[in-house]
């Protein structure tokens, strides 16, 4: 969140079994096969009851299209009701997806991802036939749905025909595509919840954590069914300024977050370590501080301090691949350059920005910092707007030797993109290519109203989240989810623990 107070002031999920199969068609012509013009994989990713979320994957293996249109038809009366990666449309049991603007290009060799979700009753029967604009490119019977997955860690299965099953405890996470993958190739979702208190109790001189992250508390965390915490860090509290009092820096914060992190892992879950607030004055649009010291949320990380961060944390962490990396809480360079192209070049390649007045290092530096290393860690990289807007995102991304990058992203419901029709135009788009974690979500009302519409958003794509934040303050002034750090909830946190307790 962008003013972490001080104390009062301020579907389904890790093991998604996949159903697919890949289709050629083969034609003849004087008795020779033709090559196939296209290859299709129908995914049921997850089913309840009444409902499925679906995707399909259409490789071009003939020339090059400025343009397409995915046809096929479902047999049992399954309706589409909503859709991404496509534009969506059905009459009777015929299902129509037509290219974005943004994907409409298909390379020959080129494969584009779409996917949906549609309602069933009986049975849910896969299509058997699909075109690509117009003409036959499978045939024969697609795949029955999964069983409803369950995101708890279960035992691998022993039939070699099933999906993967995921690992025990906390997985090191892989990019697979659009998708979080552990050791074993199953799918994952972080779900779970902020822990609050590194990024400024240390700074302010008043300790290391906000309240207690000994054992018993991270396994209330744990009795929520979460299977994430993000913990926010100081980077001169991390790297052992001078401004910060002996006692809250250097080896003694970084022995305390080794702690945190440990105990978080004991439990079986995934630790994220995050870099929060970072030096360089910056007093223009939106500044939440004159102070150069690491004292609030700064536009960006800075070029002299935030690489030796990293470098840091990569070296402590890069031997256990359980531990994923947050590169920056919230980029906001677009409150001080005077254009949103100007922004995402900050944002990607940092130096001299317009508008900041310290150097700036941009995501590309420090993911260079992180794998310089070694690190293989799963990497999360936030957007701008503070990671509200990941529009221009897939454009800007930084390259990634060990293609081990995940798209971040925040919503409140007072920041711009805060609907489902924004959701859809800019956040669908990323998620068709790159996992999305949205590493906060909350709201301002002291309930979960909002949040509600988040999490099934996000549950319908098969996403992560995660709340802000596991802090007892009042949920007037920041989003609150504990009254009392035995778990007890506050209304606000009533509705994302009974979310993560439906899906475990």
């Amino acid at each position: 969140m962008r003013h972490p107070p001080r104390l009062s002031a301020l579907l389904t999920g890790a093991a998604l079994a996949m159903a697919s199969c890949a289709f050629a068609v083969m034609g003849t012509a004087s008795g020779a096969a033709a090559a196939p013009l296209c290859t299709v994989k129908y995914s049921v990713v997850g089913q309840w009851a009444g409902g499925f979320q679906g995707a399909v994957t259409v490789t071009n293996n003939s020339s090059a299209l400025n343009g397409w249109s995915l046809g096929f038809g479902f047999p049992a009366g399954q309706t589409v009701s909503q859709g991404w990666g496509a534009k969506w449309s059905q009459t009777g049991p015929a299902v129509t997806a037509v290219n974005e603007d943004w994907n409409a290009a298909l390379p020959a060799g080129a494969s584009v991802t779409t996917g949906f979700i549609a309602s069933w009753s009986g049975a849910n029967t896969a299509p058997g036939a699909f075109t690509l604009n117009g003409t036959p490119c499978t045939t024969g019977p697609g795949p029955g749905p999964d069983p409803t997955p369950t995101p708890t860690p279960t035992p691998t299965p022993t039939d070699p025909t099933d999906p993967p099953g995921p690992v025990s405890g906390a997985p090191e996470l892989s990019v697979t595509g659009n998708r979080l993958t552990d050791q074993n190739g199953a799918t994952r979702r972080l779900l779970g919840v902020n822990r609050s208190g590194g990024e400024f109790m240390c700074v302010q001189g008043h300790g290391i954590f906000d309240g207690p992250v000994d054992e018993a508390s991270v396994r209330a965390i744990a009795d929520w069914k979460a299977n994430t915490v993000r913990i926010p860090l100081n980077e001169e509290c991390w790297l052992g300024l001078d401004n910060i009092k002996p006692e809250y820096r250097g080896t003694n914060y970084i022995d305390a977050v080794k702690g945190l992190v440990g105990r978080v892992l004991a439990q079986g879950m995934t630790p994220v370590v995050e870099l929060h607030w970072t030096y360089g004055q910056y007093t223009g649009n939106s500044s939440g501080c004159a102070d150069v010291h690491a004292s609030c949320q700064k536009p960006m990380p800075d070029a002299r301090y935030a690489p030796a961060f990293w470098t840091s944390v990569a070296d402590t962490f890069k031997s256990d691949r359980r531990v994923a990396f947050d590169l920056f809480n919230e980029p906001y360079p677009d409150r001080a350059t005077p254009t949103t192209a100007q922004a995402w070049t900050c944002w990607r390649d940092g130096g001299t920005c317009p508008g900041i007045g310290y150097e700036v290092a941009g995501m590309q530096d420090l993911v260079d910092a992180v794998r310089a290393t070694g690190a293989r860690n799963l990497v999360l990289v936030p957007g701008i707007a503070y990671s509200n807007d990941l529009s221009q995102w897939l454009d800007h991304s930084p390259t990634d030797p060990t293609g081990n990058l995940a798209a971040a992203w925040h919503v409140y419901n007072f920041n711009t993109c805060s609907d489902e029709a924004c959701w859809n135009s800019t956040l669908a788009p990323v998620a068709a290519r790159v996992p999305v974690v949205a590493g906060e979500i909350g709201e301002n009302t002291c309930g979960h109203a909002f949040i509600d519409r988040v999490m099934a958003w996000f549950d319908a794509r098969a996403l992560s989240y995660l709340g802000w934040t596991w802090n007892t303050w009042n949920c007037n002034s920041g989003p609150a989810l504990i009254t009392s750090y035995d778990g007890t909830p506050t209304s606000f946190g009533t509705g994302l623990r009974d979310r993560l307790r439906a899906l475990n």
